[in-house]
């Protein structure tokens, strides 16, 4: 099809495409292990900045909230360079897959902290008071019954994140990990076709994401009873 000089036959390689897909679902393991590794450092080291950022105690709270404060300040990109192509100079080197899993756990975790600490301040007041008035111990009243009100309030924000790392994954294309970005890259480069190499990754990731919104719905049904 041509409109007034514009060829939109030429957005997009049916055939391409087709050929094309197998060797750019090859990146799928990768993309998931990045983003499934990454986002399970981040709900565990995020979980310990938010407890951290609300105590009482100045050696805690303030360390957290810097560390909070540098990871969102700065791009996630120039986070994965200096995992990958600076801390070399120092004397510590991780390989490409190493560095992205560490990056996007260290990162996430800044935003799953400040998550998990509206989610526990929002749980009342009086949850606390009643588990005290129980004799129950600090950590007990947390496990069993903070935590899983404040889980269901959460999972809507932690499911974005989710979402967001498995999205920027393609990220760890600049720092050669082989996932499904970096071999759309490859074959876009080869064949002179970006358009249709990029449209195909579009459509690869968007059902990921479908599927994991799927995944949040189970779960806000799972933990709604806790409400």
């Amino acid at each position: 099809m041509n409109f007034n000089g514009f060829d939109f036959g030429g957005l997009f390689d049916i055939e391409l495409a087709i050929e094309s897909l197998p060797f750019v679902l090859e990146g799928l393991p990768m993309t998931l292990l990045v983003s499934i590794a990454g986002m399970a450092i981040g709900l565990v080291l995020g979980l310990v900045l938010a407890l951290a950022r609300g105590s009482r105690k100045f050696m805690l709270r303030w360390p957290a909230r810097i560390y909070i404060s540098f990871m969102r300040g700065t791009p996630m990109l120039v986070f994965l360079f200096i995992l990958y192509f600076g801390l070399p100079y120092v004397g510590l080197e991780f390989t490409a897959l190493t560095a992205a899993i560490l990056g996007f756990g260290l990162n996430s975790a800044a935003y799953i902290a400040e998550i998990d600490r509206s989610s526990l301040n929002s749980i009342d007041n009086g949850q606390w008071e009643s588990a005290r008035a129980l004799n129950l111990k600090y950590w007990t009243t947390l496990r069993k019954i903070i935590l899983p009100q404040a889980t269901r309030i959460a999972i809507p924000p932690l499911t974005n994140v989710f979402m967001d790392i498995v999205k920027a994954t393609s990220l760890a294309a600049v720092i050669t990990v082989p996932e499904l970005f970096q071999k759309t890259q490859i074959v876009a480069g080869r064949e002179f076709d970006a358009m249709t190499m990029y449209v195909l990754v579009a459509f690869i990731y968007w059902p990921i994401c479908i599927v994991i919104g799927f995944m949040q719905d189970r779960l806000e049904e799972r933990y709604s009873r806790f409400l």
